[in-house]
This record gives structure tokens, sequence and C-alpha cells, in this order.
């Protein structure tokens, strides 16, 4: 009996993985419908529809990593305002209320919306694992950058802004140099999952 509960758990587990296999670049953009904390209603496709690119950044209110790049997610909306690129923030964390993301948007200034998903759903979809992680899609809804913001959590050290690199060769037209980097920060934190019973 053991044994049998033990082949069945291996076989969740494997289960498990397979739904949180990584996107990688060149991969299409699963669809999502989600709320800002507003209540205004956001879909992917409605965010491809209206932009040349879309950033989808998973960040936390909670999370100092993320937070040290609250600054720089505000300059970099800025500097590409006008320029067809959606910036969207979005929230997977199980313990940060809708209210909790609505007080921390509006104290650091964020001028592009954050999406709460519930149920970590999207971040599963997407297999985003860390805040700050972000993901650019083109207008067809392909992945064409994965990864970090830049190579330091210390604005003062940041020697490769990998995200503006991108967002710049692809307003060029041109290839980006590194389309895919490691991502940094704290763990999404996911709700548990049901667990077997013997």
């Amino acid at each position: 009996m053991k044994r049998i509960f033990l082949f069945l758990l291996i076989l969740s587990v494997a289960a498990f993985a397979g739904d949180m296999k990584s996107l990688k670049v060149g991969d299409k953009a699963p669809s999502f419908a989600l709320k800002n904390y507003d209540g205004k209603d956001f879909t992917l496709e409605k965010l491809l529809k209206e932009n040349k690119y879309t950033v989808l950044m998973w960040i936390s209110t909670e999370c100092p990593v993320s937070n040290a790049y609250n600054e720089r997610m505000v300059k970099l909306y800025d500097a590409y305002a006008g320029k067809s690129i959606a910036f969207v923030g979005m929230n997977s964390n199980k313990a940060e209320k809708v209210s909790d993301i609505e007080k921390h948007s509006k104290e650091k200034g964020f001028k592009f919306p954050v999406l709460k998903d519930d149920m970590n759903k999207i971040a599963d979809l997407y297999s985003a694992q860390v805040t700050p992680e972000v993901f650019v899609l083109d207008l067809k809804g392909s992945i064409v950058y994965h990864g970090r913001i830049d190579d330091s959590k210390n604005a003062e050290k940041v020697e490769k802004k990998d995200l503006a690199a991108a967002l710049d060769a692809l307003l060029a037209g041109k290839k980006i140099e590194n389309a895919e980097t490691k991502a940094f920060g704290c763990t999404v934190k996911r709700v548990e999952k049901p667990q077997l019973s013997e």
C-alpha cells in the first residue's frame, strides 16, 4: 500500500512539474483576464491589440528586492511613455491583498496597473518564480524577452540594464542581444497545493 501511495505521489509531483514548465523566448504567452486594484478589467488580448509591446512585471509589496526596483520601474514607465509599450505589474503572492497593492502602488507612485493574480494561476501558467521577474511580449503575444530588469538590486551598482536594452532593440527593429536573463529576488509566495490522502 505504501509503495502504491508513493508511486501516486511521484506521479502527482511529476504532473505538477509539467504544469510548471518554464516558458522560453519565442513561446506564446498564456492568455489572462485580471483586475487592477481599482476594479478595471485587463485582458492580455486587449493589451496586445493596443500596444506594440507589453511588459509583464511580477512584483511584490513586501519583497525587499522588488521594492528596491520601485523607483526604477517608474522611471522605465516614464522613459517609454508614448512609444506603444504597456507596463503591467502582476502580484501573485497569496498574502498580499488588493488593498495592500493599492496602498503600495499609490505610495510608490506607480503609473501602471498592478493586477492581482488570485491563487497564483497566471504565475503558474508563466512559471514566474521570483519578484521582480519580467516577460516582454510582442503584438502577436510571443515572448521576446524574459528575466531580470537589470543586474543589481543596488541601483548604484547596475552595469547591465537588460530590460531597457531589450526594449531599445525592439523599438529600433534590432535583435535583442540577451533575450533570456536570470531573474533574481524573492520567491513568489504561492498557495499550497492540495495533498493526496492515503
